[in-house]
């Protein structure tokens, strides 16, 4: 019976971890909590892997670098100050910054001065529909510069706003702004050019401006 209950004790433990959020589940970490690091794993590894490849362009690389970012989750969760950031910004932070130390040592990066506004409707993606149009837009974003890249990784497949991609890049709100006004420009610019090569227009029309 005792050990029944015991059984019991323990499947209701791992149940209440399920529901926990993810700020909960970096303290156990920090405790030394295996089950709460493997729940956060499994949360965030594939849209983790995800980032990393659309900034690096490879995806050994991008399992490399998430493996690295959970490794630092393990080791380093008692940095983590939910007072600061939530979860997903901290640790999306950690996975774009060890990206962009990988394309540091390949490449020297320059970040220009942009200025144009943000302009939220410009986007090209979210107006495109059908998969050729999306294999167009995901190759537009994997020949965008990495920086750019990254700004348009974090805002869209991260779903981070501005302020928290901006974070995750340490640059200011201003500097990030600028360049996803570069990235949408140079997206747009692609895809005009694509639609009219595919001579339909239609990410020509979607990337134009109001």
């Amino acid at each position: 019976m005792d050990q029944a209950s015991n059984q019991r004790g323990m499947m209701e433990s791992g149940d209440e971890r399920e529901a926990m959020g993810d700020e909960a589940l970096v303290a156990l970490v920090a405790a030394g909590d295996r089950r709460a690091y493997g729940i956060l794993v499994t949360r965030h590894l594939d849209r983790t892997i995800t980032i990393a490849q659309r900034v690096l362009n490879n995806r050994a690389e991008a399992e490399d670098v998430a493996q690295e970012a959970f490794l630092r989750l393990w080791r380093h969760a008692d940095r983590f100050d939910p007072g600061a950031a939530r979860f997903s910004t901290w640790f999306y932070r950690i996975t774009t910054n060890l990206c962009l130390d990988r394309t540091r040592r390949q490449q020297p990066l320059a970040l220009e001065a942009a200025g144009d506004p943000p302009d939220p409707t410009a986007d090209a993606e979210t107006a495109l529909v059908g998969q050729r149009t999306r294999n167009a837009v995901l190759a537009a974003v994997a020949e965008l510069p990495d920086r750019l890249r990254a700004a348009v990784t974090l805002t869209y497949d991260a779903g981070l706003s501005n302020a928290e991609a901006a974070r995750s890049m340490d640059i200011s709100v201003k500097a990030f702004e600028s360049l996803l006004v570069r990235a949408r420009r140079s997206l747009r610019d692609r895809l005009a050019a694509w639609g009219a090569a595919d001579g339909k227009g239609g990410p020509a029309r979607a990337g134009t401006e109001r």
